[in-house]
């Protein structure tokens, strides 16, 4: 039972850092006027995410009175995953 779940933590975690290079491969892909409406909206989208969650990291930190805890790997798959749900809203959008 722990071996099985030693390896769909793997695979997850696999999974993640495929969607991680995924979103530099598709930030860096050009395309025709329709697909840069699409990047730049999602990017534009998850930006604003990342920075409005910096904020308020920041803010509970200074609430608290401790330094900030952020994990990097954690944050970089956050909006990686949230990139990917703003490509397949706008692709659905916009046609695709």
């Amino acid at each position: 039972m722990d071996k099985m779940i030693l390896i769909a933590f793997g695979i997850f975690l696999l999974a993640l850092i495929i969607l991680d290079f995924s979103m530099v491969v598709s930030l860096l892909k050009s395309g025709d006027e329709r697909r840069q409406i699409i990047v730049w909206k999602a990017s534009t989208f998850t930006l604003l995410i990342v920075v409005l969650t910096l904020i308020a990291d920041v803010v509970e930190s200074i609430i608290r009175g401790e330094a900030m805890q952020i994990n990097p790997f954690i944050k970089l798959t956050v909006t990686a995953m949230l990139y990917f749900i703003e490509i397949l809203y706008y692709k659905k959008r916009y046609g695709g």
